[in-house]
């Protein structure tokens, strides 16, 4: 930053620079040019024709250099066929004339015909009074005062530009060190987190700096609440699996006779166990993913039919919004219709009735069957682990549990209310919308 800035002011106090430099000698140029033009003026207003035909002063000039000797300003007058007359500060030199020029405009330019000595030199052609000469008229002065100014103004321009220049450069780095100070700050904060010092970065901060500062801590807190979860599934799951193993082992152990019915039913309790903390893992990884979407509609469906196939006998009707989506995987939300469907076509009396609505930022799906329903102090109590209220059908008591984990990993809900229509149970999902 601090070299790119440095860059930028130099390139534009450079180019400031030569366009005022360019301005300013322009200036001083035309100056000189203008001191040359009075003096031209003046010759040609004082200048008259002789008796014999030659130019002459009615008047003398008034600059006294043009007497002195390589005085640095000089003046001549010439002409075809006669004889050139010149300054005495010209001595024994003469004035080069260029060629004739034809017209009435003043004529400047820089001349190095002298060896050592350069010239600004102003001519004009003029027809005087009483003549029909062409008389050239010439004033020269040496450049070297007009390049002393314009070497003084060169020198002043620099001094003051790179002074300018270096001010800016030091401000800009100050500037951008102080400005880069809290992320120093927040670096050495997490550093201090690295080895264990705190756990937040609680420095206070410059508002410029304190969404970063906040975002920072939000994302420590979602780590550590995901390793929190994490330890809790990996604990649930040793849990859950420790009873089913240790009765495999001790049936395993006496060599009882019913060994194999005992590892297949408690194989599939631990089957289930997995899936359900398998379930967990995949939604809290996927939670993170802003794009997850998923139609409601054809999930339905699909979990529909499937269900259908396994109770052939259940009635399954579907109404609602068609085109309704959530932010959930699909394959989460085949999970959570799957288990709703199916407990309510087990446990219901044979009719299953899903509607699918928008309520404000959410998706609900109501499931409901005309089953005998769930009194409401159990309603809360079903949700947890391997509860289960009807034990003469097959199950694990995971389903609603993997409804209710998967559900709010996602930011929604899961509730049970009577069914006013069936009779039987409303179990209410609260997914949100895509």
């Amino acid at each position: 930053m601090i070299g790119i800035a440095a860059l930028w002011i130099s390139l534009l106090l450079l180019g400031g620079g030569l366009a005022l430099d360019r301005v300013l000698s322009d200036a001083v140029t035309r100056n000189f040019d203008d001191g040359l033009n009075y003096v031209l003026t003046a010759m040609i207003a004082s200048a008259e024709i002789g008796p014999d035909g030659e130019v002459l002063f009615n008047r003398p000039l008034a600059d006294q250099r043009f007497l002195e000797p390589n005085s640095g300003l000089y003046y001549q007058i010439s002409a075809k066929g006669h004889e050139d007359w010149r300054s005495r500060s010209l001595w024994d030199r003469a004035l080069k004339a260029p060629v004739e020029h034809h017209d009435r405009n003043f004529h400047v330019y820089d001349s190095k015909q002298f060896p050592g000595e350069d010239l600004r030199i102003m001519e004009r052609t003029i027809i005087l009074p009483g003549s029909d000469t062409r008389w050239m008229f010439m004033v020269a002065a040496a450049r070297a005062g007009l390049d002393d100014q314009i070497r003084t103004l060169r020198s002043t321009l620099f001094e003051s530009f790179a002074l300018l220049a270096l001010g800016l450069i030091v401000l800009t780095t100050l500037q951008t060190l102080y400005g880069l100070r809290p992320l120093r700050r927040v670096r050495h904060e997490i550093v201090r987190m690295r080895a264990g010092e705190k756990n937040r970065v609680t420095e206070p901060m410059p508002s410029e700096v304190l969404p970063m500062v906040e975002e920072l801590n939000a994302l420590l807190a979602h780590n550590e609440t995901q390793a929190e979860e994490a330890r809790t599934h990996a604990g649930n799951l040793a849990h859950a699996l420790k009873t089913p193993l240790t009765v495999i082992m001790n049936a395993a152990t006496a060599q009882a006779p019913d060994l194999g019915e005992t590892v297949i039913r408690e194989a599939t309790t631990m089957r289930r166990q997995v899936d359900h903390h398998l379930a967990r893992a995949r939604a809290v990884g996927r939670r993170g993913a802003a794009q997850s979407r998923a139609e409601v509609w054809p999930s339905l469906q699909a979990v529909e039919r499937a269900v259908q196939r396994l109770y052939p006998d259940v009635r399954i009707d579907m109404d609602g919004d068609k085109a309704a989506e959530v932010r959930v995987e699909r394959q989460d939300l085949d999970e959570m219709l799957g288990n709703l469907l199916e407990n309510a076509a087990k446990y219901g009396g044979g009719s299953v009735f899903a509607t699918v609505l928008r309520n404000g930022p959410m998706i609900e799906i109501l499931v409901e069957d005309d089953g005998a329903g769930i009194p409401e102090a159990d309603r809360t109590r079903i949700f947890d682990r391997g509860v289960r209220l009807d034990s003469g059908k097959p199950g694990t008591g995971l389903g609603l549990a993997i409804v209710r984990d998967v559900a709010e990993i996602y930011g929604g809900s899961v509730a049970m209310e009577e069914s006013e229509d069936l009779g039987g149970l409303l179990v209410r999902l609260r997914l949100p919308a895509g």
